[in-house]
């Protein structure tokens, strides 16, 4: 066979290969293990510093929000709930006995006489009220 088209250790390959060439992936795993070495100690490095110590206190409880609410006309209503003349006196004396202390919001209509907002304020201050604001609405 002399002028054969097949040169010399030439085989005939006529079957599949059945065995898995594993050589690259051992490679490519033994790069990526290279790497993981070199950059695990990198990732656990951390700064050192000696933090202050300091003793924390539970925050103290939202105190309950009482309104007080005026109209026009100089009807007032404790929390929406219509209110006589004389009642204002006794419950802001109830309210200042609470432990916290609850907070009084007044809101009043834009109509409503001055003279009736400085009385409501002195009895507050009067009972002992001590956190006292005013609502509005932004323009």
């Amino acid at each position: 066979m002399i002028g054969s088209a097949k040169g010399i250790g030439a085989t005939n390959h006529s079957t599949p290969m059945s065995e898995i060439n594993t050589t690259p992936l051992v490679d490519v795993l033994l790069v990526l293990l290279v790497i993981f070495i070199i950059t695990a100690p990198l990732l656990t490095h951390a700064v050192k510093i000696d933090l202050p110590q300091a003793s924390s206190q539970p925050l103290p409880e939202k105190p309950e929000v009482v309104s007080i609410s005026i109209d026009g006309t100089g009807k007032m209503y404790w929390n929406d709930a219509s209110m006589e003349q004389g009642e204002l006196k006794t419950k802001l004396q109830q309210i200042s006995t609470q432990k916290p202390q609850p907070e009084l919001h007044i809101r009043a209509d834009k109509e409503t006489r001055y003279q009736l907002l400085a009385e409501v304020m002195a009895d507050a201050q009067s009972a002992g009220i001590t956190k006292l604001g005013f609502l509005s609405e932004p323009k």
